[in-house]
């Protein structure tokens, strides 16, 4: 049976991990206080990650182009009212998640979603923060310092949350008592 490029689950689960990224920046459970000069680490780019892994890489696109317009639509800093920096960096998270756990997950199911969590946050840090620094919104060294000080935070952050909601959803899928890969 071929498999459909938008069936029903892949829609559902789009919107629903859609959802869940606006409601973290809406209600602002996004941002986990972080001891950094930023204050804080997001996590709204997560649910592309968790898409991409869970769903391939349209769905990863998907849920981070819906991130990025919701950036971009509540944006408070010009930095973020450009498109091209709220948006087009924002679709490649799932993307990239994707292929990096797919490049890994026979060699060991782990190691692949920490690395998809990984290259996923990469992906949004260093294409935004790129993104700005080639519009002018911000000097390299600059984007620099914000990369490291938000980067390492949100990698951490952002493999602990998909380990933990994959393990948890494959579980549920197969029906087992407990959680095993």
């Amino acid at each position: 049976m071929e498999e459909k490029i938008f069936s029903v689950r892949k829609i559902v689960l789009s919107g629903v991990l859609a959802a869940i990224a606006i409601l973290l920046g809406w209600t602002r459970l996004g941002f986990i206080p972080v001891p950094t000069a930023a204050g804080h680490a997001t996590i709204m780019h997560v649910p592309a990650i968790i898409g991409g892994v869970m769903e391939g890489w349209i769905v990863g696109g998907l849920v981070g182009t819906i991130f990025g317009i919701f950036s971009f639509i509540n944006a408070t800093v010009p930095l973020f009212k450009d498109p091209l920096v709220a948006i087009l960096p924002r679709i490649f998270i799932g993307v990239t998640a994707f292929f990096a756990y797919a490049g890994l997950k026979k060699v060991n199911e782990y190691l692949a979603l920490v690395v998809a969590a990984t290259v996923g946050t990469l992906t949004n840090t260093i294409l935004v923060l790129g993104m700005a620094v080639l519009r002018g919104y911000m000097a390299p060294g600059v984007a620099l310092m914000v990369g490291v000080t938000h980067g390492v935070p949100e990698i951490i952050v952002a493999a602990i949350i998909t380990v933990a909601v994959i393990v948890v959803w494959k579980r549920i899928e197969i029906g087992r008592a407990t959680a095993r890969m």
